[in-house]
């Protein structure tokens, strides 16, 4: 994993030699293209279209099109990567953070219920299980790390409240956080079948696996915004600053 946030290309850089990251920050639409591939936008954001697709032996030509086609659409509401840090904060804050506290928890009832009456017979989701509470307790305390440390710091920043703090050690910490995140996210798809409940699964068992989807959804964009915007942005500021 790269613990590095995203590098914005220069003009008229090839979408070949773009990131994806910036991609999608440009155009949060593009981000359907890339989870239909499944290329990620979010803690593999820095990655180059080019080298991307290769990973995942996806022909480059093939997502520059689909790009292109997504670009002729208009666009609908208006695009969090385009918000002053201190607002794209407070976004983040009251769009995915509450979103975790609501949903961590009722998570993690069901799995825990789900693994207790079914984990006899399927094996795979105690390990489920495991891995999610591994991942709630990890963003728990890494949202209340956000809210209480780095985004004050960055909202001072960006309100010209002051122009000095040590940011590399805070952001370098939330991205291997995001990393983190992201690992568990990819074993908890490979352990759900990609979040596809069995026939003859329960209604919490199905209930369980579409809020586990419904997680890896909002938690990739969330990851992109901080990764891709404002932690790349609020560096920049740093250094107009010294």
């Amino acid at each position: 994993m790269s613990h590095k946030t995203n590098v914005f290309s220069a003009p008229g850089t090839p979408v070949e030699q773009r990131t994806v990251g910036e991609l999608v920050a440009e155009r949060p639409g593009r981000s359907r293209i890339f989870q239909q591939h499944q290329i990620d936008f979010c803690c593999q954001g820095g990655l180059k279209l080019q080298d991307a697709c290769t990973r995942k032996g996806v022909a480059v030509q093939t997502i520059v099109t689909q790009l292109e086609a997504e670009a002729a659409q208009k666009t609908d509401g208006k695009n969090p990567a385009t918000l002053p840090l201190h607002e794209l904060t407070s976004y983040i804050v009251n769009k995915h953070h509450e979103f975790l506290k609501t949903e961590l928890p009722r998570l993690s009832h069901m799995s825990a219920r789900v693994a207790t009456v079914h984990g006899g017979h399927t094996q795979s989701l105690i390990e489920l299980a495991n891995v999610y509470q591994g991942l709630n307790e990890e963003l728990s305390s890494h949202i209340l790390k956000e809210e209480q440390i780095l985004f004050p710091a960055i909202e001072a920043l960006s309100t010209g409240r002051t122009k000095e703090f040590p940011l590399d050690g805070p952001i370098g910490c939330m991205i291997r956080e995001h990393d983190d995140a992201g690992s568990a996210l990819k074993r908890l798809r490979e352990l759900s079948h990609g979040f596809v409940p069995p026939p003859e699964a329960c209604n919490t068992y199905r209930a369980l696996f579409a809020g586990l989807a419904d997680l890896e959804k909002d938690l990739h964009t969330h990851i992109h915004l901080e990764n891709a915007v404002l932690f790349p942005g609020a560096q920049a500021l740093v250094a107009a600053n010294n």
